[in-house]
């Protein structure tokens, strides 16, 4: 019966072996008779789930053939992950854990792509040693090596244990500063705003991933908004061309949820200058909106419809462009900025409710009071875009303020004729009655 494991064993390895080299070179040592006798023995007990004897195989190669190939390093880490996932005892537990980061380095040492092992690394060290105070400085050097050489590409594992690392080295009195954690809050950030924005897979997980990465850093230091306001806003003042200083205000605002601040708006103007982007261009309009500095949120707004060609975003920048116009009065701007954003989303067809009310307001101001009729068509063109806007109950409201048969009689008029009407509105309509 052992014969035939053995053999069997062997054939394995035969056919595992020819597929591995189809991928890269196998580096066999002098006594390369036993090295292939513990690879296939090695391998066939790991593919049967016998780690523990698994190991004892792959030992022999880590020692007399550490270069063989890389795969004993990959398949060693599951090897030993597994036994220390399954040891009850804790000595042995982090014997094999060490094991696991041990296996990394050496697969680093002698077939190098380090940044994708580290990335894998990280995560594991982080697993075995987040609660252990005395790792907490490897741990934190290992991260910030991981995040240096890795980049965009580092793992979306990694992004939220990164920041819970930096967050017990500061609390556990490790040495960084409080500045540093901010640089290292806005590179995680940064990450997965890409992951996001130009990666955009995975996009629920990483928002949620954002937001615990926010709370773990007003639990790392003391964010709030007077520490944006009162610290970080005379630095800004004193150096309003800091773009890093920016980006940190910017972030640390949106994690104290400050954005109102004018220190905030101040910062998002600065990145905005050096990093134009539609969404950023946007908020500072709504910011600037809120603040009643009109002009300000023209001037983004019309800076964000530059800065996308998605037709969609043109058309919600255009009609807040539209509502602005409208609450302060300037009737003609806000329907030609209503129409861009009919022009650019067809669909959106808020833009024609709000021509709607914009002639239908109108009344007052357009009325002569001298033919009813004339006057009151106004409602009619404000129902006709109520009625292209889909609103029933804005119909009935302009229906409601229709001339009555006996004023259309009195005028010489009659339903269904054509009428131009007036004012700044210059709209041709059909006479309806009440």
């Amino acid at each position: 019966m052992k014969s035939k494991i053995l053999i069997f064993s062997i054939l394995g390895i035969f056919f595992f072996g020819t597929y591995l080299q189809a991928q890269s070179t196998w580096n066999w040592p002098d006594d390369k008779k036993t090295a292939e006798v513990k690879n296939a023995l090695y391998t066939d007990n790991f593919r049967q789930g016998n780690y523990r004897e698994a190991a004892n195989h792959l030992s022999w190669l880590l020692n007399n053939a550490p270069n063989l190939h890389n795969s004993i390093y990959i398949n060693g880490v599951k090897i030993y992950s597994s036994m220390a996932a399954n040891e009850k005892d804790q000595g042995k537990k982090i014997v094999f854990q060490d094991s696991v980061l041990l296996l990394y380095d050496m697969r680093i040492k002698f077939f190098d792509n380090e940044s994708k092992v580290l990335n894998r690394k990280a995560y594991d060290a982080y697993r075995y040693y987040s609660k252990d105070k005395s790792r907490y400085e490897e741990l934190f050097n290992l991260y910030k090596n991981t995040f240096e050489l890795n980049g965009n590409k580092v793992m979306n594992s990694n992004l939220l244990p990164y920041m819970d690392v930096v967050r017990r080295y500061k609390l556990a009195g490790g040495k960084i500063t409080d500045d540093e954690v901010l640089d290292i809050y806005a590179e995680i950030t940064q990450i997965i705003i890409f992951k996001i924005e130009t990666v955009g897979k995975n996009i629920g997980k990483l928002k949620v991933i954002q937001d615990k990465v926010n709370e773990l850093l007003v639990g790392t230091i003391d964010v709030d908004c007077d520490f944006v306001e009162n610290k970080l806003g005379p630095k800004l003042k004193a150096d309003p061309e800091n773009l890093k200083l920016a980006k940190n205000i910017l972030r640390l605002s949106f994690a104290g949820k400050c954005m109102s601040l004018d220190v905030s708006l101040e910062a998002d103007k600065v990145v905005q200058k050096n990093n134009p982007e539609y969404a950023l261009a946007k908020m500072i309009a709504q910011l600037c909106a809120a603040k009643k500095n009109f002009a300000c949120a023209q001037n983004y707004y019309e800076e964000a419809i530059d800065l996308t060609d998605e037709n969609t975003k043109k058309a919600d920048a255009f009609y807040s462009l539209a509502t602005i116009m409208a609450s302060n009065g300037k009737k003609v701007t806000a329907r030609n900025y209503a129409k861009k954003a009919l022009d650019a989303d067809p669909t959106k067809k808020e833009a024609y409710k709000l021509i709607g009310d914009l002639y239908y307001n109108s009344y007052n101001d357009c009325k002569k009071g001298v033919n009813p009729v004339q006057d009151r068509a106004i409602y009619l063109a404000a129902y006709e875009m109520y009625r292209k806007a889909g609103d029933g109950a804005a119909m009935n409201r302009a229906k409601q303020q229709f001339p009555t048969m006996e004023d259309i009689f009195t005028w010489n008029l009659k339903v269904g004729a054509k009428m131009k009407v007036g004012c700044w509105i210059n709209e041709t309509v059909t006479v309806q009655k009440r």
